[in-house]
């Protein structure tokens, strides 16, 4: 049993702790994987952002410029400007070199999800040698929807409009069929932000979708440590996802060595609470049904 959802450096200004941001030295993977077998996974996906990697520029545009409101263009612009500071090539073969290193260990990217470039983004991605593509929604526009310094914009959209828009990109993300797994598939919760009563009728949609689309979700124990203070995604989203068979795996969403494979032991314990006996392991983007643990 993996940890599919690992990145291999923190955000925001190098603090020192760790190799700076695009530096791969020989015993930082290692560091990861020592730590997730210790807390009983088998192997190790990592999953760096595409939109921090410098070749995004081309494909993922600039996204943020078509949002009506000037403040969050200034500050996405700035975001992403401050983030993107890595190298795709020299990310990819890293993990290529750890994998031959014997190491084991999986190469995999989170993408983040933009319908209008989402085909090309797809073909740019195709010749690398990923075993898996992890998508997710972060932007609505020009509006980071996880990001605290922006937790004010619920207020002023008002967090049913919030969440029906972010749900309306997530399940055109699940539809799309050109990723393979959801990442935290209700991170629109991230910073506190829920609904008087669960939105049922969005969680189904979101479920059906992934099941038409042939796209597996994450249960992520990272929302524990967020203001959520709940696994993604929601136990009676989760339950959605089970009675539409779309298949799970297991992630942490760790950026620091100490964090891998955290908690994994609950998100076994809730996939097997709504039903899950299996879990679906990759290879060269190819899925195999496998006991889930």
């Amino acid at each position: 049993m993996g940890d599919y959802h690992v990145h291999l450096h923190k955000h925001g200004p190098y603090d020192g702790v760790g190799p700076p941001p695009g530096q791969y030295p020989i015993g930082h993977i290692e560091a990861f994987v020592e730590t997730a077998l210790a807390n009983g996974a088998d192997e190790v996906g990592f999953t760096e952002h595409l939109y921090r990697c410098v070749e995004s520029v081309t494909v993922l545009g600039r996204w943020w410029e078509d949002d009506p409101r000037k403040d969050l263009r200034d500050y996405a612009r700035s975001y992403v400007r401050s983030e993107r500071v890595l190298s795709l090539e020299r990310y990819v073969q890293a993990v290529v070199d750890a994998k031959d290193r014997g190491l084991p260990v999986l190469l995999g990217l989170e993408v983040d999800f933009f319908p209008e470039t989402a085909d090309a983004v797809a073909e740019f991605l195709e010749p690398y040698p990923f075993d898996y593509l992890v998508a997710s929604t972060h932007w609505l526009g020009a509006w980071g929807i996880d990001l605290a310094e922006q937790v004010s914009e619920f207020e002023r959209r008002g967090p049913v409009q919030s969440y029906e828009d972010y749900f309306r990109t997530e399940t055109e993300l699940a539809a799309s069929g050109l990723f393979d797994i959801l990442a935290h598939a209700d991170v629109i919760k991230k910073q506190g932000v829920y609904l008087q009563e669960p939105p049922l009728d969005l969680y189904e949609e979101l479920a059906v979708a992934a099941a038409r689309g042939g796209t597996g979700v994450e249960i992520s124990t990272a929302g524990l440590y967020q203001p959520a203070r709940e696994m993604y995604p929601a136990r009676p989203l989760l339950e959605r996802f089970y009675n539409h068979r779309v298949p799970i795996t297991l992630a942490s969403d760790a950026h620091i060595p100490q964090h891998a494979a955290r908690d994994r032991h609950k998100a076994i314990e809730l996939a097997r609470s709504v039903g899950y006996t299996q879990r679906i392991q990759f290879r060269k983007r190819v899925g195999e049904m496998v006991p889930l643990d």
